[in-house]
């Protein structure tokens, strides 16, 4: 059974010895001493990314158009609410909304805006973690993501970061990015928009 858990689990584990500021997505998001933009997540899942950034001080604005996957986040981040204490100081800085990131962006504002679509099929015999496989069995394929990142390009007021499989060719038609961070199995790529 997919359960949103901010508390328990891997996100847990990420905050309390993740790295900080120092991790690839805070620096590729633009998160640095002195420096925390307003964000938004317009493809939210599992919420963990924007836990994250949220955690380092971000003001964060999470997108999910999947009813479905919107229900489990509303109910992950009351749990964490209750919960209390860092918890729920980190959950006041995270505002979900409920739709498609497409037209919900051009009315809010954000200097950043992270898009973690559904990533393509693995071509080798490793399989997704089981919870990854049960988000894609509930949102599908993100068909629509390079219209996503063009859109957010024209609103994003500094950056939009695209989180993609390190070895997966990138998305058809949209613009080269400004500059990558690479991970071990995740690459963040950069389009400054300044």
């Amino acid at each position: 059974m997919l359960r949103v858990d901010f508390v328990e689990g891997t996100v847990a584990h990420r905050l309390r010895f993740g790295g900080g500021r120092g991790q690839d997505l805070a620096k590729a998001m633009g998160l640095r001493a002195g420096k925390t933009p307003m964000i938004i997540d317009a493809t939210a899942g599992l919420g963990r990314d924007s836990f994250l950034l949220a955690s380092l001080g971000a003001q964060v604005t999470l997108i999910e158009r999947s009813e479905e996957m919107h229900m489990l986040l509303t109910q992950g981040m009351e749990r964490a609410e209750r919960e209390g204490g860092h918890f729920r100081e980190i959950i006041g800085r995270m505002t979900l909304l409920k739709g498609d990131a497409k037209d919900l962006i051009p009315d809010l504002h954000g200097e950043a805006i992270l898009i973690d679509p559904m990533h393509p099929e693995r071509k080798n015999s490793a399989l997704v973690r089981q919870d990854l496989r049960q988000v894609r069995a509930i949102v599908g394929t993100d068909d629509d993501a390079g219209d996503l990142v063009r859109l957010a390009i024209k609103h994003a007021s500094k950056r939009v970061v695209l989180k993609w499989p390190a070895k997966a060719d990138p998305i058809e038609g949209i613009q080269k990015c400004s500059h990558q961070i690479r991970g071990k199995t995740t690459r963040y790529d950069v389009f400054m928009t300044g």
